[in-house]
């Protein structure tokens, strides 16, 4: 097949799968709450609480415990949220920030860069880690429950394939 071909078929279009907005806050109680109002505020999505995996007793972190907030956007929802926080990046990214697997993440130091964001002081200074899952059409047959399969090794999106999605779609420099 051809390199012409293969920029026509519509199964090669690459799309965004998900954007998960984590906020890790190392601590249950008031500043877990903050961290809930503060992705509350920026997604507009009720976020769900990330529980601790192992245990650090110098930290005071035992399994089962709530030490962070995270929530999950699909569709045109994530679109919007990764252009409006890529504004805060100057449209910039490095690429170190791209995996081997075409999915990328970056993180914002402080919510109050986005653009339109007002300091609260009861919610205090946060930052955040926005990660993007790349898919194409076809990828459902590994995640189906009746009749798993494999995706074909010309199919896997891989780095290059997803700088190139990120210059084009989300008009983004990658340095």
């Amino acid at each position: 097949m051809n390199e012409v071909n293969k920029t026509q078929n519509p199964l090669r279009e690459i799309m965004i799968e998900k954007v998960t907005v984590n906020l890790g806050i190392g601590e249950a109680g008031e500043e877990l709450e903050k961290g809930v109002k503060i992705l509350k505020l920026l997604t507009n999505k009720k976020p769900v609480k990330t529980k601790a995996k192992v245990k650090l007793p110098t930290w005071g972190i035992r399994p089962g415990l709530p030490i962070g907030v995270k929530v999950v956007l699909r569709g045109k929802e994530a679109e919007d949220f990764l252009v409006w926080t890529l504004k805060a990046k100057e449209n910039k990214l490095p690429k170190k920030c791209f995996s081997k697997d075409g999915n990328f993440s970056y993180g914002i130091h402080e919510y109050l860069e986005l653009p339109g964001i007002k300091y609260d002081p009861t919610l205090g200074i946060r930052g955040f880690d926005v990660c993007v899952n790349l898919k194409r059409r076809g990828y459902r047959v590994k995640k189906r429950k009746y009749n798993k399969s494999k995706v074909g090794k010309t199919h896997l999106i891989n780095k290059e394939d997803a700088i190139n999605f990120a210059i084009e779609k989300l008009k983004v420099v990658v340095e």
